[in-house]
């Protein structure tokens, strides 16, 4: 077995453990990784030389990489990802459930000299800002150079986490293995009672990158219950006005529902003098600050977005972010070794390779890209990036948002009469399916707060951590919801979206502000006729009027469908979330 030293740190907590995982998996060397650039670089260039990397043409993507992963290992595995709490009600009914002894025994037989002719990298990392009283610190040790380089990217990675961690045992303890990358053998378990991860048999972001998903959220969630804090699948962004004034909302979006397209928002001409600024796209942790407020820091220090569909016109500053340093996973590439995937600017090119590294032609039935190919990228490459991003206490949150996809019965933008009645549109948040995802399209999928994937726990618990957080917020953040994929009866949708979201936008602030009055319905307030600011915009007013309606037939059917949804919670389910269910109802019956 490789003998465990360093000179990185004395921590005698971290070292026993490493020492014990070490003697289960058996590799033959252990390399701690202190985040230099100089290591980035040796790295890199081993990646390279095992082909994990392929170098990318220099000019046009500079310091840029492409990374194939095994076409069975392409995305996040939700049949496969388990909360291993003692009691199953713990994990609740939306969750895989195993307990943590069967867990433990079963994967130290597949951890067991997993590692053998392999490197074990030490990574250690920071969850959130370098000494922030909201940060958490986590080790992971992988067998993969890839999980690591990108792990570098993610997360305040190497040296700076060892010494914020000192000679403390608070630490997340991740375990992570490629093995033979079979989905036989495949398991993302999460040991809330121990803070510890463990993953074996593959090596994609969501599964392999144990800081993201796993601990800033189902871990983070867990223990954001238990510290009083909120851990959210959540962006982050700051608006400032032409007087200088800057507000900042958090907003939980599920997927393809333009989450990183608002958080990177490039404001309409109409709104000359307004800056929007990027704090994060995808996670949030919300503490009570000392005054009263609601405050959000960005845990993550990258961005590992979806590729498909990103182009100048829906995310401008996405592309200048991957313009350099960054690791683009199962995109196709042109002959001269660019990047390329469905919905990039310009001509589709005649010949490609694809994301399986086959020879791709112009008009073939087959993605040239696969549909969830990624780009791993540096936060700082961001242009609008906000100062704040990096400051130990966040920034205070005005407004909370959440929005699904939905055709018809939610509207544009609607703000909650209060916290509970935001909580609970929060918790009946939902999205519906396309052909694509499921064989049927119009499905309502219930996503409630964007976290139905994420939640590290029993989700009545978790919506009833959120009614309780009201206790201690004097200054609670209004609640929104939104609605961008509003259809009429010709299947049109009503509003244009992208930066015109940035309308919508001021008026959740100015709301959030109380600078501006608005119209009250059965089920939330919208904005008044003439309050949307829709200058410049080719758009016919009654257009709007349609795209903010409530029409109660349908909102009585929501209700309806509300209640098995409330139901598989049993008697854990908030009475306070289901008594707002049958208020609104008894409105419309």
């Amino acid at each position: 077995m490789a003998t465990v030293s360093t000179n990185l740190t004395t921590n005698t907590h971290l070292l026993g453990w490493i020492e014990e995982m070490a003697k289960l998996c058996t590799p033959d060397q252990v390399v701690f990784c202190d985040g230099s650039e100089g290591e980035k670089k040796r790295l890199t260039e081993f990646a390279v030389s095992k082909g994990i990397l392929i170098p990318l043409n220099h000019e046009k993507h500079p310091n840029s990489y492409l990374h194939r992963s095994n076409p069975n290992d392409v995305a996040r595995v939700e049949h496969l990802t388990f909360i291993c709490t003692p009691k199953k009600d713990d994990a609740g009914p939306t969750n895989n459930w195993m307990a943590p002894d069967e867990a433990y025994a079963k994967l130290k037989g597949l951890f067991e000299g997993s590692m053998k002719g392999r490197t074990m990298y030490v990574v250690p990392y920071v969850m959130g800002p370098l000494g922030s009283e909201h940060s958490k610190i986590g080790i992971e040790l992988t067998d993969s150079v890839y999980v690591a380089l990108n792990m570098g990217i993610m997360t305040r990675m190497g040296k700076p986490a060892l010494d914020m961690l000192g000679q403390s045992n608070d630490f997340n303890r991740g375990l992570h293995c490629t093995g033979d990358v079979n989905p036989e053998r495949r398991y993302i378990c999460h040991f809330p009672q121990d803070n510890a991860i463990w993953s074996f048999g593959s090596g994609y972001g969501g599964n392999a990158l144990l800081g993201k998903k796993c601990l800033a959220l189902r871990i983070g969630s867990a223990l954001g219950r238990k510290e009083g804090w909120l851990a959210e699948h959540m962006l982050i962004l700051g608006v400032e006005d032409p007087e200088g004034n800057t507000s900042y909302v958090a907003a939980a979006f599920p997927s393809a529902c333009g989450k990183t397209n608002f958080a990177m928002m490039i404001p309409p001409k109409r709104f000359a003098g307004w800056k929007v600024f990027t704090v994060g796209d995808d996670i949030a942790w919300l503490r009570v600050g000392e005054d009263g407020r609601l405050w959000a820091v960005n845990p993550e220090n990258g961005y590992f977005g979806v590729a498909p569909g990103t182009n100048m016109k829906s995310n401008p500053n996405a592309m200048k972010t991957i313009q350099k340093d960054t690791i683009f996973t199962n995109v196709a590439v042109t002959k001269n070794g660019e990047v390329w995937w469905e919905g990039l600017d310009g001509e589709v090119p005649d010949e490609l390779t694809d994301w399986k590294g086959q020879p791709w032609k112009k008009g073939s039935t087959e993605k040239a890209a696969h549909p969830n190919s990624r780009f791993t990228a540096p936060a700082s490459n961001n242009p609008i990036l906000s100062k704040h991003v990096n400051d130990p206490k966040g920034v205070p949150i005005s407004a909370i948002i959440f929005g699904g996809r939905r055709s018809s019965t939610v509207p544009l933008v609607m703000q909650s009469f209060n916290w509970a009645h935001g909580v609970y549109l929060g918790s009946t948040m939902a999205s519906e399916t396309t052909a694509a995802a499921t064989g049927a399209t119009g499905v309502v999928r219930r996503d409630p707060m964007a976290m139905l994937p994420f939640a590290g726990y029993n989700m009545a618990d978790y919506f009833q951590h959120w009614l309780n957080m009201q206790k201690h917020l004097p200054q609670p953040p209004k609640i929104f919801m939104v609605n961008w994929f509003r259809k009429n009866k010709d299947g049109k949708f009503l509003w244009p979206g992208y930066g015109d979201n940035m309308r919508v936008l001021k008026w959740i602030i100015d709301r959030a502000q109380g600078k501006v009055a608005t119209q009250e319905t059965l089920f939330g307030w919208v904005p008044k006729q003439g309050h949307l600011d829709l200058s410049g915009l080719d758009i016919a007013p009654e257009a709007v009027d349609e795209a903010t309606s409530i029409v109660e037939s349908e909102w009585k059917a929501e209700l309806e469908s509300q209640k098995q949804w409330f139901d598989q919670f049993g008697e854990r389910m908030p009475k306070t979330l289901e008594l707002q269910r049958q208020m609104l109802l008894s409105r419309v019956s």
